[in-house]
């Protein structure tokens, strides 16, 4: 829904560079990003060195994240078509949810949404079948009478693991090819495409 990816990067690169590693590229930052911070930092930094970096990016990202973040075209327009058909809506996401929800307020779009829930707000993460039951549950809603949003595999389990299905976008870390073979739902290559289908 967002396009974060310069905040990221430039994090990442900043707790390297303070650990006396080098800086990652871009691609590599977006391909490792998804499964929550201490996942995707562990792929660049030793076991035994993953405490210390996760408080150097935490510090630095609490006073930094705001700085560039938008939203994808399309996506203001389809969270504000599905609200005013009556739609519940909510954010599932494996980034911290204090972040997430003050990323929400920052762009205006938490009037829209019924929740935000992230990492830290219950013991599970993406793809686990228990945070999407929990959500649901939040929320009052049944599976059969929802859809998961999503650009990544993990999006895509999670989806299927609460019992709904996952329409994606091509507009994250992962190709088409990748979403198909992930088994998603739908495609699409933006949200203009998808709001006009849903």
């Amino acid at each position: 829904m967002i396009d974060h990816f310069g905040a990221i990067h430039r994090t990442y690169a900043h707790t390297l560079g303070q650990m006396g590693l080098p800086p990652p590229t871009l691609a590599q930052v977006r391909s490792a990003v998804g499964g929550g911070i201490h996942n995707s930092l562990a792929k660049f930094l030793p076991p035994e060195r993953l405490a210390e970096g996760l408080a150097i990016y935490r510090e630095f990202w609490d006073r930094t994240m705001l700085e560039g973040v938008e939203l994808m075209p399309g996506a203001r327009e389809l969270l504000e078509q599905l609200s005013a058909r009556g739609a519940v809506l909510a954010v599932i996401t494996n980034k911290l949810g204090s972040s997430s929800r003050l990323i929400c307020d920052h762009l205006g779009i938490s009037p829209l949404l019924q929740a935000v829930v992230g990492a830290q707000d219950t013991a599970w993460l993406k793809p686990a079948p228990e945070f999407t039951r929990h959500v649901l549950d939040l929320l009052g809603a049944r599976a059969d009478e929802s859809l998961l949003i999503g650009d990544s595999p993990f999006d895509i389990a999670a989806a299927h693991a609460g019992g709904m299905p996952a329409w994606c976008v091509t507009t994250g870390t992962h190709s088409r090819a990748e979403l198909e073979a992930a088994g998603a739902d739908r495609i699409f290559d933006h949200f203009s495409e998808m709001s006009r289908v849903i």
